[in-house]
């Protein structure tokens, strides 16, 4: 049994990572432990979520199920740190876990890569001064977004709290034909289960950040990706 350690902000969607290991290998374990801050999609409430302090606490709890890695389940709670300094959370989680460590941030940019996508759209839940910082991070990661969108909820309960139809349609109005694929980040959104609707209506990869955050971790872990409804990005990990 291999397991994957999840440091996952509040409450919101974490029920997408049970939901996830149902349809994973029954010899992988998901275990997520939780952190607590505020749940405002602000920046400075952001960096004080991602630090270093927060995450060393979620390494201590994740200690007791002796994950092979772990991942910090919070796209916004990583980008909002830039690139050098997402990385060096990563780094700083890896020193305290003992073991590989990533973030959401990362999953998506190495997810992307995984899938070769060089142009993609984004279909972000949060207000717009914090998506705009996912944009840049993923330039800087050598991803074009030829369309964004912010959908300028300001809180991760109010996200985990839109209907699959509100997901649906989200999806739907901010895909743009240039996009090789659509990029839906917030780990506070239920995904899981509604990748390949997503995907059959776009006729495109569709990467969500529940979604991004598992794979991620599985290929921390040596874990070959195998998943028959979850989307292109785990279909091409298994060919």
């Amino acid at each position: 049994m291999t397991t994957i350690g999840f440091i996952y902000p509040d409450h919101a969607a974490e029920d997408d990572y049970p939901r996830m290991q149902e349809i994973l290998p029954g010899d992988v374990r998901l275990a997520v432990e939780h952190i607590y801050g505020t749940d405002l999609h602000a920046v400075a409430e952001l960096l004080d979520l991602g630090s270093p302090e927060k995450l060393a606490e979620g390494s201590r709890k994740l200690s007791a199920h002796h994950p092979a890695a772990v991942v910090w389940a919070c796209t916004s709670g990583s980008f909002v740190y830039g690139w050098q300094g997402a990385r060096e959370q990563v780094e700083g989680l890896a020193t305290a876990a003992r073991v590989p460590a990533s973030s959401t941030s990362f999953a998506f940019v190495r997810a992307a890569q995984a899938l070769g996508l060089r142009r993609v759209a984004v279909a972000a839940s949060y207000p717009d001064e914090v998506a705009k910082l996912f944009t840049r991070f993923l330039a800087d990661g050598g991803i074009e977004v030829v369309k964004f969108s912010s959908a300028g909820i300001d809180t991760a309960s109010e996200v985990g709290q839109l209907s699959e139809e509100a997901v649906l349609e989200l999806a739907a109005a901010n895909d743009d034909p240039n996009a090789e694929a659509l990029l839906i980040p917030d780990t506070a959104m239920r995904t899981i289960g509604l990748v390949d609707r997503m995907e059959e209506h776009l006729g495109k990869p569709v990467l969500t950040a529940n979604q991004v955050t598992v794979w991620e971790g599985l290929r921390l872990a040596g874990v070959e990706p195998s998943c028959s409804s979850c989307g292109a990005l785990f279909a091409r990990s298994s060919d």
